[in-house]
């Protein structure tokens, strides 16, 4: 089981699942589509505070979703749902055990996590004492049935960070999986470098380095704008959240005697089969030349190869793009191919070729 982010060009696969499916326990049993486009709308979906993840089954099946709020809070709270074929086959519990994985591996590292349900529902109350959350509240009469025009008694369950990090320790839950997921959120270093995941720490930082970046533009869409700090900030939670899902592995790469930011590399996951990541990288101009960017893509592919969570590691990039194919051969990657007019230059303006390189386990 594995929760993939909800993005906006989702609207109508969203919608498909909210009115096709029941909810006997929510407030309303049945949700009509203006309700699902306003709640859309409005960022109850996606926004700074809330985000919202398919829960994909073994087969590459949306067999649920699930909603988190106040993710700017400590203490978020989330709403799940598993669709009406797919229930009574445990999916709940997987994806409550993946949303708690998720969130407590968060770099902002949350306090707790907690749900809200109705008393009489038994299947998921079950599966939050599956999965390790403590029954912490029950609120009389918080509950009511528009349907039924009926109060329901309500109950609160909650896991704190503490709980999570023991089941860990006593090796419920997969602690050996838990183990090696969380060997990626590790900093890692080399003789001049420090790679770390992203934070919100680092906005002021990051947004410097952004607009400092103008040389980039031939080969980056990103560099041809200039960058806010609100924007950096949203740039930066997104790169939190995919790294959590690793769907994304990004590291800032900042010079340790100086303690500035560099610039930053990532592991894109491309084919989690086998499995295949691309990587994405980008060096502050003013620092290219003397091998950090090197540095930086030889420690985290071998670390990718050593931890054994790679078998291959890709680089695409332009063809005219001397830098980057000079390093790809220089770290031992083998030309695999050319694509011809295979994408859009940075400006949108021109066709251009892309060149594959690789290493392999």
């Amino acid at each position: 089981m594995r929760l993939t982010e909800w993005t906006m060009e989702e609207v109508e696969q969203l919608i498909h699942f909210m009115t096709t499916n029941t909810w006997p326990y929510d407030v309303e049993e049945s949700t009509g589509r203006a309700l699902v486009e306003r709640t859309v709308e409005e960022g109850g979906y996606e926004s700074d505070d809330v985000k919202t993840f398919w829960a994909i089954n073994e087969k590459d099946e949306k067999v649920g979703i699930v909603k988190l709020y106040d993710l700017l809070d400590e203490l978020p709270i989330f709403d799940l749902r598993i669709a009406d074929e797919y229930r009574g086959r445990g999916y709940g519990t997987k994806t409550l055990r993946a949303l708690t994985e998720y969130v407590f591996r968060l770099p902002d590292e949350k306090m707790r996590l907690e749900g809200h349900i109705r008393q009489d529902h038994l299947v998921m109350r079950k599966t939050f004492e599956r999965v390790g959350f403590v029954k912490e509240a029950h609120l009389r009469n918080a509950w009511f049935s528009p349907k039924e025009n009926k109060y329901y008694d309500a109950v609160t369950y909650g896991m704190t960070r503490e709980d999570f990090m023991k089941s860990r320790k006593d090796g419920s839950n997969d602690s050996h999986r838990a183990e090696e997921e969380m060997i990626r959120f590790t900093p890692l270093e080399t003789e001049r470098l420090r790679l770390v995941p992203p934070a919100l720490s680092s906005v002021e930082a990051m947004t410097k380095l952004l607009n400092e970046a103008e040389s980039l533009k031939e080969w980056f869409v990103w560099a041809q704008s200039f960058w806010t700090e609100e924007e950096v900030e949203q740039r930066i939670r997104k790169q939190m959240a995919r790294f959590a899902l690793h769907e994304q592995l990004t590291y800032q790469l900042i010079e340790k005697e100086t303690g500035i930011h560099l610039g930053e590399v990532s592991l894109k996951t491309e084919e989690p089969s086998i499995p295949t990541y691309s990587l994405q990288f980008w060096l502050q101009p003013s620092y290219e030349g003397r091998g950090f960017m090197t540095e930086a893509i030889d420690r985290i592919v071998t670390f990718a190869f050593e931890q054994s969570f790679a078998r291959r590691v890709q680089i695409a990039c332009d063809e005219e793009h001397v830098v980057a194919r000079a390093l790809a051969e220089r770290l031992g990657f083998k030309k695999e191919g050319v694509l011809m007019h295979h994408r859009l230059s940075a400006d949108e303006n021109h066709l251009r070729n892309t060149v594959i390189y690789a290493r392999i386990e």
